[in-house]
């Protein structure tokens, strides 16, 4: 039998048409009178959490007026050192571990992304990073992709754009689709591992990814990036930026189409993203606006690949069909005689359900973000910022002999007969709102470091639906058949202290109060059940860092909460979900020196009343998370580098963890009697957290302007629920790249490179995500495993020039 998964899905609209112009585009760019007016909402609102703070410079200034130096005009040109000093973002440093903090910390460099950043997406520029894990629903790394940190899902991961809030306020997951081509435009990527420093937006449950674009640039610049490779997969970016006009101002502008027809069938991705940044710099200030849109339209690929189908004979298909077909409107998986010959006909490792034409996700989403940064004196600055996010879009997906039932409807009516079903094809929308500000303070003078910030931001959003055909007719045109608001709220203060006390020893505290508010007015299956919840959360964070010559020890506790997703809470009022909680020990070791590095970190999570799917359905018919008392996590990440001679470079990161639910309960349908069977494990191993997570470089040299690089990646079994069952574990992995690169400088171009990049090199045949669930149904346990494979062997070529 097959049991209806229930998943929320964030989706786009996107800039039509096979030859969109560049007016056409610009004109999408434009915001609507309701966005502008959103916009002004999001500024008057935004200036709530800016007054604290401006109240607080204003003192500041006061009581440093007699050290503040005379005010002068500023000159026409100046130093680049003393710009740099000054522009470094104000709004990044505030969110960011510094060198000495106690924290463990990957810091990614501009040049480092440019040099994998041909055509993939960001979870796989991150890819060699320690702990990293990454998926990709087409195959090939574009479109929909997944990252796990630590085993730690997206939902759990903060993500910030110029230390504002990144995550989706409901599900709280992170959608790079959305984002195409971003990192074209990012000058530098911080992760933080555990909970990490105090942050804007989500809660950091075991990772904080942050990404900066607001850096300087004195010189004017142009860039032409163009990839081609596999699946007809194209990348094709266009970058320019002023540099510094008139000692005063910037302007950088990014434009970028990235296209592919995907390693899994039908799986292609039509993405386009716009990036415009202008800045008005003066001696002590700067205010800068920028815009970032995102547009995709990707084919939907996210229901895998049947184990039978991909793993079995024909037996095991034959009897994984028997057990899945029938009416549609019934929830079966395969309805008619297309579905049955798509699935049979198809080949193993890249078959799609979905054969409807349209059957894809479209979402349309523009960032609009306003900085202030004022430099008071040299030991004290100041940051606000407001943002808005705008999103709208949908799926659209054909649903065969759907019930009209299902839509709160009677069907046609012909004498005495009514007929029950019909074929249709549906939209179901998100119309959103997303917008805040974040404020910073910081001081530093001699030893002593303080930052103090906070932000404030809200979610309005709608979810709707309508049935634009159907087979039968019945329907009045553009019917919609839900349409349900939600809203969320968003407050944090925290305060930063760090402290050098002697030459080898500081330390740091952190402490961080944060309120959300849920204002839910009813779930699409249950529209009358509405939520009004609040939550206060404080999260401390100390440590303590010893730095002798080259090297570098550090010791830290810190705790963070994170609230329930949306859906966790389509549930009775005496079922709603508990926030989890983490405490987070990690104790870490390095030492660098000119020619090789190398650390450690050990790390302790441990988890009360994580939130995990258990397969139970609660009293209002859901299959929500549900609060799992006790789990945790242990490990050790070991990283290291050395620099053989001038032409060869080893480097790799190993993490070995031991990821654990103390008691855990198993719930499945019962097909056979009715109701639902329990199953308790003991110490199984928490989903999607490999015991073993390894990345390897060999870099070489071997003549001028000429590099080679053979990254690797390892991931051990996984498990793909938490029962740790054998049979429903994702296989271990070695993946083996290769990458060459060739500079060449000749006038009138600054700098040209030719990049090529084979991925999977020996062709690994691998599955690094996947979903599982079961029932009891013929008198046993039936087990369905769905699969999402990644490409056999594949390339990239790439010509990246600089004027």
């Amino acid at each position: 039998m097959y049991k209806t998964i229930s998943t929320t899905l964030h989706v786009f609209p996107i800039l039509r048409g096979p030859a969109t112009t560049l007016a056409r585009f610009a004109a999408n760019l434009i915001p609507s009178a309701t966005t502008l007016a959103r916009l002004t909402t999001t500024l008057a609102r935004a200036a709530t959490v800016v007054a604290l703070s401006s109240t607080i410079l204003a003192l500041s200034t006061t009581a440093t007026q007699a050290q503040t130096r005379p005010s002068t005009t500023m000159p026409q040109s100046r130093p680049a050192d003393s710009l740099r000093l000054f522009l470094q973002p104000v709004e990044v440093k505030a969110l960011r571990a510094g060198e000495k903090a106690p924290f463990t910390k990957t810091d990614i460099t501009k040049k480092q992304i440019e040099q994998t950043n041909i055509g993939q997406d960001i979870p796989f520029i991150l890819n060699q990073t320690p702990s990293v894990i990454v998926n990709s629903d087409a195959g090939n790394g574009v479109g929909y992709t997944g990252i796990h940190i630590r085993g730690t899902d997206a939902t759990r991961i903060n993500m910030t754009i110029n230390g504002l809030p990144y995550n989706d306020a409901e599900s709280q997951g992170i959608f790079f689709v959305d984002l195409p081509d971003f990192a074209s435009s990012v000058n530098s990527i911080q992760i933080q591992r555990g909970v990490g420093t105090s942050s804007n937006g989500a809660g950091a449950f075991g990772a904080t990814i942050n990404f900066s674009t607001n850096e300087f640039n004195e010189k004017p610049y142009a860039e032409f990036n163009n990839s081609f490779g596999s699946f007809t997969t194209w990348k094709n970016t266009v970058k320019a930026g002023s540099g510094l006009i008139d000692g005063h101002f910037t302007i950088d502008a990014r434009l970028s189409r990235i296209s592919s027809d995907g390693y899994i069938d039908r799986a292609t991705s039509n993405l386009k993203s716009f990036y415009l940044s202008g800045a008005y710099i003066d001696e002590h200030s700067s205010l800068r606006f920028n815009i970032i849109q995102g547009t995709e339209k990707t084919y939907q690929a996210w229901n895998g690949i049947p184990g039978a189908k991909l793993f079995g004979d024909k037996t095991a298909l034959d009897q994984h069909y028997a057990d899945n077909a029938g009416p549609g409107s019934e929830g079966y998986l395969y309805a008619s005689t297309g579905d049955s010959l798509n699935l049979y006909n198809s080949r193993r490792r890249t078959y799609n359900y979905f054969t409807y034409p349209n059957q894809t996700d479209n979402y349309l989403q523009n960032h609009y973000q306003l900085f202030f940064n004022h430099q008071v004196n040299d030991n004290l600055s100041f940051n606000t910022a407001a943002f808005l996010t705008r999103g709208k879009g949908y799926y659209e997906e054909y649903k065969e002999q759907d019930s009209y039932a299902n839509y709160g409807l009677t069907g046609p009516i012909a004498g005495s007969d009514t007929t029950q079903t019909t074929d249709l094809v549906r939209q179901q929308w998100l119309d959103n709102y997303f917008y805040g500000g974040v404020f910073s303070l910081q001081y530093k003078q001699r030893e002593t470091q303080l930052t103090f910030g906070g932000g404030w931001d809200k979610y309005d959003g709608k979810h709707y639906a309508n049935v634009i055909w159907t087979q039968n007719g019945g329907v009045p045109k553009d019917y919609e058949y839900y349409n349900i608001p939600a809203h969320k709220t968003d407050y944090n203060v925290y305060a930063k202290w760090q402290q050098q006390w002697t030459t080898h020893f500081s330390t740091f505290a952190d402490m961080q109060y944060r309120r959300i508010g849920y204002d839910l007015e009813g779930f699409q299956d249950n529209p009358t059940l509405f939520i009004d919840k609040h939550y206060d959360f404080f999260n401390p964070k100390a440590g303590l860092t010893y730095t002798g010559h080259e090297w570098q020890a550090y010791l830290s506790y810190s705790r963070a909460s994170h609230e329930p997703n949306r859906d966790d809470f389509e549930a009775g009022m005496d079922q709603q979900p508990r926030p989890e909680t983490l405490n987070d020990f990690e104790l870490g070791f390095e030492k660098k020196t000119l020619r090789y590095s190398w650390g450690a970190t050990v790390y302790y999570m441990q988890y009360k009343d994580q939130l995990a799917l258990t397969g139970k359905i609660n009293n209002v018919g859901a299959y929500t998370r549900t609060n799992i008392p006790n789990s945790y996590r242990l490990g050790v990440e070991l990283q290291g580098s050395v620099k053989t001679a001038d032409w060869l470079t080893l480097s790799g990161n190993l993490a070995l963890s031991r990821n654990k639910i103390k008691n855990y309960t198993e719930y499945i349908d019962d097909y056979d009697n009715g109701g639902q069977k329990s199953y308790f494990h003991a110490h199984p191993d928490i989903a999607f957290s490999p015991a073993i997570v390894g990345s390897a470089n060999l870099q070489f040299f071997p003549f001028p302007n000429y590099e080679i690089d053979l990254p690797a990646k390892y991931v051990s079994k996984e498990y793909m629920d938490n029962t740790q069952d054998e049979g429903r574990k994702l296989g271990d992995y070695y993946v083996q790249d290769l990458r060459m690169s060739y500079r060449l400088n000749f006038a009138p171009i600054r700098e040209m490179n030719i990049i090529f990049q084979l991925n999977n090199v020996f062709n690994r045949k691998y599955e690094p995500n996947g979903y599982t669930y079961s029932s009891f149904y013929g008198g046993g346990v039936v087990t369905e495993n769905f699969y999402f494979p990644m490409a056999g062997t594949n390339f990239m070529l790439a010509l990246n020039i600089k004027l």
